[in-house]
């Protein structure tokens, strides 16, 4: 008789856990029942994602009234699991290394639509020198994936070719390729914004700076930024232009281990994340779209 696949699957993997792993015979007990109640669900173990494992756990954590060191047990097992599955080349990632260790659900990053960013960026006038830099300065923020920190550390000489080096966290250089509309804007900002804003400073080498010339501040970009925002009554912050970034680019097609490298992160599953906002953004329009037709019939 012929054993269902599932039943195959968590027989490899309670082999797994005997030979490689060598747990007591107590922890490889609930792993396995961990491992069996998931394979009882519809989820799809190839492709379910952070969000679905992480709502999977609360309703579990209900269900059976489990305390805290329960639920990390679970979890413990869940992770265990799909790290065999990584061997086995059923999985590339490890969708459980992303759902909170904490009470709290996962937290998405803040995102903008592309009509939304437009709106933004559209609505600063840029007829006075200070309003021309801000839009300079939140198009090259949007079009890099820039930290604020990064854009105001950033030095005239750090844009060349088209390019802009950033040093971002731990000291990490990345070298991040700037749009055209963005390098359209910093062109004149460099060539006459700047040098009025700077005047007699020359020796400032701060590529974005102040009414009197000095370097601009993280306080000031972000103060500038709340007054965009509630001009087109945006709920969002200055760090929201960087995750938008990364979400758009994924949209778009673009892999993710390239997006971590324009992003400047050390680990690929920071970036992950941005995969999940995607996946979030496409349900809510999913169920956007049945609640109308719903409306219509």
């Amino acid at each position: 008789m012929t054993l269902p696949v599932d039943q195959l699957l968590l027989e490899e993997y309670e082999d797994y856990l005997m030979m490689q792993r060598r747990l007591s015979q107590a922890t490889l007990q609930v792993y396995l029942y961990e491992v069996s109640r998931l394979m009882e669900t519809s989820l799809p173990l190839d492709t379910v994602d952070a969000l679905q494992l992480e709502a999977y756990l609360i309703g579990e954590r209900k269900q059976r009234n489990l305390s805290s060191a329960s639920l990390a047990k679970a979890l413990s097992a869940l992770r265990s699991f799909f790290a065999f599955l990584q061997l086995q080349k059923i999985r590339q990632d490890n969708p459980v290394l992303l759902v909170s260790h904490s009470q709290k659900p996962l937290t998405l990053p803040q995102v903008a639509s592309v009509q939304q960013i437009d709106a933004l960026l559209e609505s600063i006038d840029i007829a006075s020198p200070l309003g021309y830099r801000d839009r300079t300065l939140f198009e090259l923020i949007y079009s890099c994936g820039l930290r604020i920190s990064e854009a105001c550390n950033l030095e005239v000489s750090d844009y060349q070719d088209g390019k802009l080096r950033v040093l971002g966290k731990r000291d990490k250089l990345r070298i991040v390729p700037v749009g055209e509309i963005a390098a359209q804007y910093l062109a004149a900002y460099l060539k006459d914004i700047r040098p009025a804003l700077v005047g007699m400073r020359l020796s400032n080498q701060a590529l974005f700076v102040g009414r009197r010339g000095k370097k601009l501040t993280r306080q000031a970009v972000y103060k500038r930024f709340v007054g965009y925002c509630q001009k087109c009554n945006l709920d969002a912050k200055v760090h929201t232009l960087r995750h938008s970034f990364a979400t758009h680019l994924l949209e778009g097609g673009a892999d993710l281990r390239s997006v971590q490298e324009l992003l400047g992160h050390a680990d690929i599953k920071t970036t992950q994340i941005y995969t999940h906002v995607d996946t979030a953004s496409l349900q809510h329009a999913y169920d956007a779209y049945h609640d109308e037709q719903e409306d219509k019939e």
